[in-house]
């Protein structure tokens, strides 16, 4: 089996358990060579409510770390913070917890998100 159809199992393994609403939406994570993303989507209206990634104009120029990635889980709690939302359910896309995805968690967390 592949890596990237391993991954692609454990991120339908996740997602059979974890579901994003309006009041509680689910971050979901999804990582590149090049640059990090997340959003955060309710999935019982289908509607992202706020994205983040390394795409934004002041994270563009920097290298894709773990110190980016944790100001890019900032940006997305700020974005969570000034729609209203508290608590969110954190989807790591099959990924394992460490590094990068870790960083966008702590990030988060920093904000006052709750998950």
């Amino acid at each position: 089996m592949k890596t990237k159809d391993a991954r692609h199992q454990r991120k339908i393994r996740i997602r059979k358990k974890i579901s994003g609403t309006a009041s509680k939406p689910r971050l979901a994570v999804f990582k590149s060579n090049k640059n990090i993303y997340v959003q955060a989507i309710d999935d019982l209206n289908q509607k992202t409510i706020a994205t983040a990634s390394t795409l934004a104009s002041d994270l563009k120029k920097e290298k894709l770390t773990v110190e980016t990635s944790k100001k890019v889980g900032e940006k997305m709690g700020e974005a969570l913070l000034e729609i209203g939302i508290k608590e969110a359910v954190f989807d790591r896309g099959g990924y394992i917890y460490h590094g990068r995805v870790e960083a966008v968690a702590q990030g988060i967390r920093e904000k006052g998100i709750k998950f």
